[in-house]
């Protein structure tokens, strides 16, 4: 049963009180999802029903299945507020969101001067038909907010397509001496008229590259659409969250929840029950004990292959 897991969160608890006086120092190492050899490492955010940010919990709050099956140990649990970010902002620059493009671009820049701190990068892409990367991780501000206002608004939408080669020509591709926690800030509609790669494949990217996807909905008509579950079902998969601004001057709203969930979350590092290298989906579920909370994590990650 799930909530036998208690127990062996219980197990942990003396390893994380152990490593209190260190979880500083470890804060700069920690990604959002790593999973190495035979450790996962989950970052997830909780929230009360009125979206609330939860901190204080301990270990014995929640309950976690990985592939079905409690883990075999946890190792440690703390909670972390000032992660280093590896962040992307993906702009919709389509024909169709032409009216509150500059609500996108100055709200985007707001974010980024916010929620940059000196260890955190941030790239700027802007997506219709075509992918357009202005601006490379940078932790420059200005050269990051250049990079959003030479966007440009024009064309179809190719969302999957983007999406996919974000995760898989940024994400994946990043090489640094610390491991980093990935997020991408989705700002689109949702609706896509162009792609070759279907949302399944921009969902599966997203989670090989262990990378959050938070989207904020263009969209400001009253009534919900395709593209607006769209955007939940990609933020929700990938342990994010997806917001419907009621008018454009409200997208920076949607930037400013973001910032706040990004240094509001827990860790929970685990071994895996039955590990194995070989490339399979593992499935996670997390949940709190309290019905109370509502937990936003991850809902599964790729495991290495033996030969990587």
């Amino acid at each position: 049963m799930v909530l036998a897991v208690a127990v062996a969160l219980a197990r942990g608890q003396s390893a994380a009180t152990a490593t209190a006086a260190a979880a500083s120092a470890t804060d700069a190492a920690t990604p959002t999802l790593k999973v190495q050899a035979n450790e996962v490492d989950l970052v997830f955010t909780v929230t009360d029903k009125n979206g609330k940010f939860i901190t204080g919990l301990n270990q014995s709050s929640f309950g976690l299945l990985d592939n079905h099956m409690p883990p075999e140990a946890v190792l440690h649990f703390y909670q972390q507020t000032n992660l280093p970010l590896r962040v992307g902002i993906m702009l919709d620059t389509s024909s169709s969101i032409r009216q509150r493009f500059q609500f996108e671009q100055e709200s985007a820049i707001t974010f980024l001067l916010q929620v940059l701190h000196r260890n955190d990068r941030a790239f700027v892409e802007g997506f219709d038909v075509q992918t357009d990367v202005e601006q490379g991780f940078s932790n420059n501000i200005d050269l990051l907010s250049q990079g959003i206002h030479r966007l440009r608004p024009g064309g179809g939408t190719a969302l999957y397509d983007a999406l996919y080669s974000a995760c898989k020509d940024q994400m994946l591709t990043l090489r640094e001496e610390g491991v980093v926690r990935k997020a991408i800030v989705l700002v689109s509609d949702g609706d896509d008229d162009f792609s070759h790669a279907q949302e399944e494949d921009a969902i599966k990217e997203c989670q090989r590259a262990e990378t959050i996807v938070y989207a904020i909905s263009t969209d400001v008509s009253p009534s919900r659409d395709k593209g607006d579950k769209v955007l939940h079902d990609i933020a929700e998969a990938t342990g994010g969250q997806a917001f419907y601004p009621l008018k454009s001057e409200d997208v920076a709203l949607g930037f400013i929840s973001i910032e706040e969930e990004l240094r509001s979350q827990y860790l929970l590092e685990y071994r895996p029950a039955n590990f194995k290298l070989d490339g399979s989906f593992r499935t996670i579920y997390l949940h709190a004990n309290d019905p109370r909370y509502h937990v936003r994590a991850h809902t599964g990650y790729f495991a290495p292959k033996a030969a990587e």
